[in-house]
């Protein structure tokens, strides 16, 4: 169980859906919380229904001066949770360059803008917690998820590299890759989402894998499992499953 009395965690992407909900759960815990988005209202709001200590730190994830004004705002801090993200369904027959490149912009490189300066002041220390948010969307090409399936898969492979430099050094580094999760983003999707969870439970599920010290957590659980499977599937027998479906 992970001691949270008096650490303060920055939580990036903290202004609605799953972000806001998690930043309520970590606030439950007694510690501190740093909520930072690109809207300062909606942070505020946040803030005055948190049950612990929270101060806002608006930033701008797509914009290196922004996140390195809001690192020197937030201060020294005990643990990171990243989970900026943007989202529009897109085909490789609709291809939208702007829109592709907005979603790496901030979902995968905004989160290597953060990282590069909470990771070297956590090394200096020698004590941190590091938390990504992946997508059960990353573990293989979906049709109709270009950029953002991209972006996801880049998110998961840089928590297990950063896991594997960091395992021992007193730096945690967990991931956590949820399937459909009913928020502003996935409201933009005209298909059927199975497993879709309410922000709620899944924050609850989101932070108690935090209290723990395993890696990785895929939920929602029956889903997962399917992503998971896919990944020792054959091309041709996973791409015409994926035809069908």
């Amino acid at each position: 169980m992970r001691d949270w009395k008096g650490k303060r965690y920055w939580i990036v992407g903290a202004s609605a859906g799953l972000g806001r909900a998690v930043a309520l759960e970590i606030s439950k815990t007694g510690a501190e919380v740093i909520l930072s988005a690109r809207g300062k209202d909606d942070l505020e709001t946040l803030a005055a229904e948190c049950p612990g200590p929270a101060r806002v730190v608006p930033v701008d994830i797509a914009d290196a001066e922004s996140v390195a004004s809001a690192a020197r705002e937030a201060g020294a801090v005990d643990g990171l949770v990243f989970l900026a993200g943007v989202y529009w369904p897109m085909t490789s027959q609709e291809f939208d360059g702007e829109k592709a490149a907005a979603m790496l912009n901030i979902n995968l490189t905004g989160a290597v803008r953060v990282l590069g300066h909470v990771v070297p002041r956590m090394i200096e220390r020698g004590t941190g917690h590091i938390v990504l948010t992946g997508s059960l969307s990353g573990f293989r090409g979906l049709p109709g998820a270009v950029g953002y399936g991209a972006s996801k898969a880049g998110i998961m492979s840089l928590a297990e590299t950063m896991y594997a430099d960091l395992k021992g050094s007193g730096i945690d580094v967990q991931l956590i890759n949820p399937g459909f999760i009913r928020t502003r983003l996935t409201d933009k999707n005209d298909f059927n989402m199975p497993f879709i969870m309410e922000p709620g439970p899944a924050a609850r599920i989101f932070v108690e894998h935090m209290q723990g010290d395993g890696f990785a957590r895929n939920f929602p659980t029956l889903f997962s499992l399917f992503f998971r499977a896919t990944q020792f599937l054959p091309d041709w027998l996973y791409y015409w499953l994926m035809k069908r479906g």
